[in-house]
């Protein structure tokens, strides 16, 4: 795909209403929904227009997107247009084996589902409601049961880095096709305490790499892009192979180069346009703007589609194509979103070169 174009993945967050208390919530989520939501009219449009993009990833996210009375609608139009059509719903008891049947009825190919320890006592604490662990595996196994795929979704964190083991045998266990592994960035309710430093980063990195291996699953990343210059490391010096020669090899070199407003786009759920939720950033609303031209050329969009511009050794690293480093974590912590990632421990070349 042409990224200057096209997204891979469009991310919609439908509502912010959520029943659950998450420690790490980007959102912030609350219970009640937003009155200046996209409504349904005009979340039709928005899909129509995603439509014109190609054949982009389309997801619908929260908040809870159960929690609006429309989303099946929603789902059915986007489906009805050929969106392949994802939905991330909040474990909480709106989350019935009725609601998985109807998604899958109405068009839904994929269903995520975070999880984020082994079991009730890790999970339940991280999400902030008792029982969440148990509806989150009742869903997933449900969707097992129905032939609905699933995402297993984990945000890796101080606080269960070291039950990723335990956490792959579940993802085995419900038969998920992916595990998702979200790296923490310091925005919403996100704790600095509960932060990986970056040597920790490169100890959960070898650990994905190791059970990427033998896993019946495909494992990506969220917001650590540089898991992508580790697998090519360790290709290169395990097998000889450079990132150029395995760019088909795997869902890690399928998501290459993707990252915030490069490859993937966010919408709110009020319309704003950014380039990642983590990245809050605006460079449009949908009510105004087309979401096309603002993806394709607005200034913002288009300097984090070009390397060219990062700053710090993102921007000499020779890694910069299949990585790039995460934008938002850089905001987070200096608010300029093309300063280096501060959580690579990697020293590229040039950057030694020119110490």
């Amino acid at each position: 795909m042409d990224f200057n174009q096209s997204p891979l993945l469009v991310i919609w967050e439908v509502t912010q209403a959520c029943d659950l208390a998450c420690v790490h919530c980007r959102a912030s989520a609350m219970p009640e929904r937003n009155p200046a939501e996209l409504t349904t009219d005009q979340g039709y449009r928005l899909l129509d227009e995603i439509r014109t993009f190609g054949d982009p990833l389309m997801v619908f996210t929260g908040g809870d997107p159960l929690k609006r009375p429309d989303i099946f609608d929603l789902i059915r139009h986007s489906a009805g247009l050929g969106l392949r059509t994802n939905i991330s719903p909040s474990a909480t008891p709106l989350l019935t084996a009725s609601a998985i049947d109807k998604f899958k009825r109405n068009g839904v190919s994929r269903m995520a589902i975070s999880v984020d320890g082994p079991d009730a006592g890790t999970h339940d604490s991280f999400r902030g409601v008792a029982g969440s662990f148990d509806r989150a595996m009742f869903a997933l196994r449900h969707a097992r049961d129905i032939a609905l795929d699933t995402q297993f979704q984990t945000t890796v964190t101080r606080r269960n880095m070291n039950k990723l083991g335990q956490i792959a045998e579940r993802v085995a266990e419900v038969h998920s096709r992916m595990w998702s592994l979200f790296f923490l960035v310091i925005t919403g309710r996100a704790l600095a305490d509960d932060d990986l430093t970056a040597e920790e980063y490169e100890r959960v990195f070898e650990f994905m790499y190791q059970i990427s291996k033998i896993a019946p699953f495909d494992i990506k990343t969220t917001e650590a892009m540089h898991y992508r210059r580790y697998v090519a490391q360790r290709m290169k010096a395990e097998h000889g192979i450079t990132e150029e020669t395995i760019n088909t090899r795997g869902v890690v070199w399928r998501t290459s180069g993707v990252s915030d407003g490069r490859g993937f786009v966010f919408i709110s759920h009020t319309g704003e346009i950014y380039p990642s939720g983590f990245l809050p950033v605006s460079a449009g609303n949908v009510l105004q703007d087309s979401i096309v031209s603002v993806y394709r050329d607005s200034s913002l969009f288009r300097i984090l589609r070009d390397t060219e511009h990062r700053e710090g050794k993102c921007g000499v690293c020779e890694y910069a194509k299949i990585c790039g480093g995460s934008r938002a974590r850089a905001y987070a912590f200096t608010a300029n979103y093309l300063a280096e990632d501060p959580r690579c421990i990697y020293q590229p070349s040039m950057a030694a070169a020119h110490a």
